[in-house]
């Protein structure tokens, strides 16, 4: 025991009371960062959500997230998320404006929730939205942690016309033999191997090798954490497909995308 310890344990504590109430405040707010292609065109974006804390100001995900996920907040997080993305996306229709399509962090809770698909289904439909406006993003090692489930429930929404992205490749416990099963449109490589490549040639020969073997099984390659000139050549050098990041854009507020 420390006193540090006892300061986490409170603070943990605190985060997750006043997690109820944002819900009901309505004090959570969605950020959007564009996905670029090579030729600089927006290909979509990404969700991103902050949460407005009293106190605290615009708190980041990593803060408040680990500790929704350890309770079944994450999957009201996770409706609200849905929600909002769907409203914001009928907005931006009825104002005339050509919407991207969205991409939505899955939570591993979410990935158990057998009724997601019909959720998302009925969601689409009572906005009257085309479900390729809708992307999900799966965290690598969640979708390992129990890979026949999450094989069947994302065929379900690939079904549906939604596309998919594995997140954070190379950062968990990969099955190539896995990778091959799961109904995955996109594989992003993590930034942690972004960030060295001008530098670090063992990180450059990843990123190339990732790429090599991603495309191989028909997939498209988006890099994250791009925040040089010199990486983005590199990356467009190794066949990259699209890319993200601050070099790019910040995540940003509807109005501001």
């Amino acid at each position: 025991f420390s006193p540090e310890l006892n300061q986490a344990a409170m603070e943990r504590l605190a985060i997750e009371h006043q997690l109820h109430d944002a819900l009901q405040r309505d004090q959570f707010v969605l950020h959007y960062q564009p996905r670029l292609a090579r030729d600089g065109r927006v290909t979509g974006v990404e969700a991103l959500i902050r949460w407005n804390r009293p106190g605290h100001g615009l708190q980041l995900p990593g803060r408040f997230i680990p500790v929704a996920e350890e309770s079944e907040l994450i999957v009201l997080i996770g409706e609200w998320v849905l929600a909002e993305v769907i409203r914001q996306l009928r907005m931006w229709l009825d104002a005339g404006l050509s919407a991207p399509s969205v991409a939505i962090n899955l939570s591993a809770r979410q990935l158990r929730l057998t009724s997601l698909p019909e959720q998302i289904a009925e969601a689409l439909r009572s906005a009257g939205l085309p479900a390729p406006l809708l992307e999900f993003e799966v965290m690598e090692s969640m979708a390992m942690e129990n890979p026949e489930r999450a094989s069947l429930l994302l065929g379900r929404l690939r079904d549906m016309g939604i596309r998919l992205a594995i997140d954070d490749f190379g950062t968990g416990y990969s099955s190539l033999s896995y990778l091959k099963r799961l109904p995955f449109d996109y594989l992003k490589i993590d930034r942690s191997f972004v960030a060295e490549i001008t530098h670090d040639n063992n990180d450059l020969a990843i990123v190339r090798g990732t790429i090599a073997l991603a495309h191989s099984l028909g997939l498209t390659v988006v890099a994250e954490g791009v925040e040089t000139a010199g990486q983005l050549a590199l990356l467009t050098g190794a066949d990259c497909d699209e890319f993200q990041r601050f070099h790019f854009a910040r995540p940003l507020p509807a109005d501001e995308l």
